[in-house]
């Protein structure tokens, strides 16, 4: 099977292609698309360990001179120290301006590597590689790339849209239960923002995706991509309705800033945010109490359930100074992309006696468990 997605907007076009065994044929795809005589290819030490040779002999063999820069696993290494670590061995391996990146990885490697690519040289070219779900389904599309700062996620970026995105759902198998949860709450989001049919689609998919099945999988991952290829092909830079791809994550973000990166797992943290916002959307919105138990449902069908005080985050005023730290917030005005229905996005800024109460009550059910 395979899909190809176009991605088209503000002077970018590029393809997303999905199918498996993919990463066979990485080589030939990014000298095609490139026309690069060498690469960075950029990936993390467990990445590398799993599929760098392959890529890298897929590269040579295509006649491309390869590169390796290896990073540490994990959200720490998307910081500005790595970034600049990484800008100088690019320097010394002698990139030039008609080289490009080969971004290895999951949404760290993504992220980095797309940001090193977008500020090196004033821009080269960057191919993401995707190698986990959340990657395959949100961040290799798009072209956000940035490192996280003490104050907050990606508030060091830039948007520098991909030249492709070779995405091989045959890699998945063997993430961490952790990594995989964390693709799940993004496929979960892709489809409440899609559609009731992207809905009704997952509800019926949850076992097989909780095990891995190949062509529930190769389902997600398609609707998924679609649903972000629409959208940032209509609004390449969040400008308008591309801030709905943020549903669950103004909480989220606020999470995993307070407990410290890398402790709550992104997943974890996004379906919190999930059900905060649509609790929230009850209230502002007038949405149906029916439409909140369906999406928290499909959360636990999925393993998503809350992550309760082992999380240790019930710190209403730490959460509520991440949030107006987020770089979605507007003069410190918190601002949620919430759903009034299946696909019904609406904005919403908002009030702080609101957000102090709906928070309030979401730190006193953490503090319970």
């Amino acid at each position: 099977m395979i899909e190809s997605l176009h991605v088209v907007g503000s002077g970018c076009s590029y393809d997303v292609t999905i199918a498996e065994g993919l990463l066979e044929s990485v080589g030939e795809r990014v000298a095609a698309s490139t026309g690069a005589g060498r690469v960075a290819m950029v990936t993390d030490t467990t990445v590398d360990a799993l599929f760098g040779d392959a890529v890298a002999r897929s590269l040579t063999a295509a006649g491309v001179e390869v590169h390796r820069m290896s990073v540490e696993a994990g959200e720490t290494s998307k910081s500005w120290k790595v970034s600049g670590l990484l800008l100088e061995r690019m320097s010394e391996a002698g990139l030039r301006r008609g080289d490009a990146v080969v971004a290895l990885g999951g949404g760290v490697v993504g992220d980095l590597a797309g940001f090193c690519a977008a500020v090196y040289m004033r821009g080269i070219g960057v191919i993401q590689v995707p190698t986990t779900l959340l990657a395959q389904v949100d961040s290799s599309m798009g072209g956000k790339t940035g490192v996280d700062l003490p104050r907050g996620k990606n508030l060091a970026g830039a948007f520098h849209q991909p030249l492709a995105v070779l995405t091989d759902p045959c890699v998945l198998p063997g993430l961490p239960e952790r990594e995989w949860l964390s693709g799940l709450a993004e496929v979960a989001k892709s489809a409440f923002l899609d559609s009731a049919a992207a809905v009704e689609q997952l509800e019926a998919d949850a076992a097989a995706l909780l095990a891995r099945d190949p062509e529930a999988v190769y389902r997600a991952v398609v609707m998924a991509a679609g649903l972000k290829v629409r959208v940032v092909s209509a609004d390449p830079l969040e400008g308008g309705i591309r801030e709905s791809l943020n549903y669950g994550h103004t909480l989220g973000h606020a999470i995993e800033a307070v407990a410290g990166y890398g402790v709550v797992p992104h997943g974890r943290a996004v379906a919190d945010g999930i059900r905060f916002a649509a609790r929230l959307a009850q209230e502002v919105l007038g949405a149906d109490a029916a439409w909140t138990a369906r999406q928290e449902s499909l959360l636990d069908a999925l393993g998503l359930s809350p992550s309760g005080a082992a999380c240790g985050v019930g710190d209403e005023a730490g959460l509520r100074r991440a949030m107006a730290a987020d770089k979605k917030a507007r003069s410190s005005t918190v601002r949620f992309a919430l759903l009034s229905g299946p696909g019904v996005y609406q904005p919403f800024e908002a009030d702080e006696a609101v957000l102090a109460e709906h928070l309030r009550e979401w730190c006193a059910a953490e503090s319970r468990g």
